[in-house]
């Protein structure tokens, strides 16, 4: 644990100060672009549905389907418990990706109507 703590205060450091700068340089820039006269409206940006929560839900969703069905094939069959824990979870995992992607692109035809 105690050779983490350099390497995890190193990186707390460097993202801090990655984050001023990116702030210093972004406020610069929008200075820069709106003293040539570019329209204030080019930085207000428009909300967006984001179903991140919906992707990783049904990720995770899949992930313990995938868990428990691995747990019931390991114990009925003859196949090693690595490969029937395995095999499952990213069958049913990936299932719950596919089944976001329908989900996404039937919202997506909706919205565009």
């Amino acid at each position: 644990m105690e050779e983490i703590v350099p390497i995890l205060v190193t990186a707390i450091i460097f993202g801090f100060i990655y984050n001023v700068i990116f702030i210093l340089v972004r406020k610069s820039e929008r200075m820069a672009m709106l003293e040539k006269g570019v329209d204030a409206s080019f930085f207000i940006t428009k909300p967006q549905t984001s179903q991140q929560a919906l992707k990783f839900g049904l990720l995770f969703i899949g992930v313990a389907v995938g868990i428990l069905l691995g747990s019931i094939l390991s114990a009925t069959t003859v196949l090693p418990e690595e490969a029937s824990y395995f095999s499952m979870i990213f069958l049913f995992g990936g299932l719950g990706l596919v089944v976001n992607y329908f989900i996404e692109k039937k919202d997506l035809k909706e919205r565009n109507k």
